[in-house]
């Protein structure tokens, strides 16, 4: 396969570039895409040395596979362009979620519906991705009603520019500011810019986002909070179902769901946090117990590397799926 990376020296797009490796994706050419000023850079793969090219080089290039993480513009502008050549876009910005006419998928939910002609496929929000995957099994068994979620999420979600505030306020160093305060020893409930019903983009996402991919009867209501940890995403869920349920159910399904580990075992101190998620592709689930305050409702804890399932992951994972079915 011949394979352009779009964003290929941004935070995702390295990330992409090892997971792509560690699955051994079959790329016989791999293509380093990013805006002009980083157009000429050299990048390693694998031991291979490839060369930064921009965006009208790499859509006359004609690779088989673009793998877009470059910011909604640049989405807008360029996944198109790169469709009309026939190439197979998978776009991990919040660009085309929400568009009906494009696929939102994570693949171990509905990778199925797939077909030759989804030549833009959208990669869900990242906090969306370890929500949805631990909701699926309980959702096809016992009928999810409502989710109260409210995440604790890494500063890796607005890039490189907030995990340098981070390290400069820890060294005492003043430097360019990612949020309107400080991040360390704080916790900002401000993820993404505020949306005129109150909520944040990145709350809506998990509501939208969430319809989309497992049932528009979903009802979500969310909180979103970044926090001083460098990796990893973790998020409360408050879950209510339409049918009783056992606990003992909830654990083996989760335990049988694919991409997902079960860590809860509170007598041994087991349960998920983001220094265990770090660098791995599953979404972890523990804490799990009865909401004792009204029927039907468990609570429990979701934790992911945000930047490997909730992104980079997800995508090559996409990508598999794609030319398992021989779609790519």
């Amino acid at each position: 396969m011949r394979v352009a990376i779009v964003g290929a020296t941004g935070m995702v797009g390295g990330v992409m570039l090892k997971v792509l490796r560690e699955m051994n994706f079959p790329i016989t050419e791999m293509i380093p895409v990013a805006s002009q000023t980083s157009v000429g850079k050299v990048l390693d793969f694998g031991g291979l040395k490839c060369t930064v090219v921009g965006m009208q080089t790499a859509v006359n290039m004609k690779p088989d596979l673009a793998i877009f993480s470059a910011g909604g513009g640049t989405s807008l502008d360029w996944a198109p362009k790169f469709a009309d050549a026939g190439i197979t876009v998978i776009d991990n910005s919040s660009a085309w979620r929400m568009d009906p006419t494009k696929k939102l998928v994570v693949p171990e939910i509905n990778g199925d519906t797939l077909t030759a002609d989804d030549k833009i496929i959208a990669n869900p929000n990242c906090s969306t991705i370890q929500l949805v995957l631990a909701l699926k099994p309980l959702h096809e068994k016992f009928n999810v009603k409502r989710v109260v979620v409210s995440t604790y999420q890494s500063i890796t979600g607005t890039g490189v520019k907030a995990t340098t505030q981070l390290s400069n306020e820890r060294a005492g160093v003043k430097g360019e500011m990612a949020y309107p305060y400080t991040i360390d020893n704080n916790c900002l409930p401000h993820c993404d810019d505020f949306t005129d019903n109150g909520y944040t983009k990145e709350e809506m996402k998990l509501t939208n986002e969430t319809k989309k991919i497992l049932d528009p009867g979903i009802n979500v209501t969310a909180t979103a909070v970044r926090i001083p940890v460098m990796g990893g995403h973790s998020e409360s869920l408050n879950i209510e179902f339409k049918n009783e349920f056992e606990l003992s159910e909830i654990r083996s399904l989760l335990h049988d769901q694919e991409g997902v580990t079960l860590k809860d075992d509170p007598t041994t101190n087991t349960y998920p946090m983001p220094l265990y998620s770090a660098g791995k592709n599953d979404v972890f689930v523990g804490r799990i117990r009865r909401d004792e305050s009204q029927p039907n409702t468990l609570n429990m804890w979701v934790v992911s590397d945000n930047l490997r399932k909730g992104a980079a992951t997800n995508a090559v994972q996409i990508a598999q799926l794609l030319l398992e079915k021989g779609l790519i």
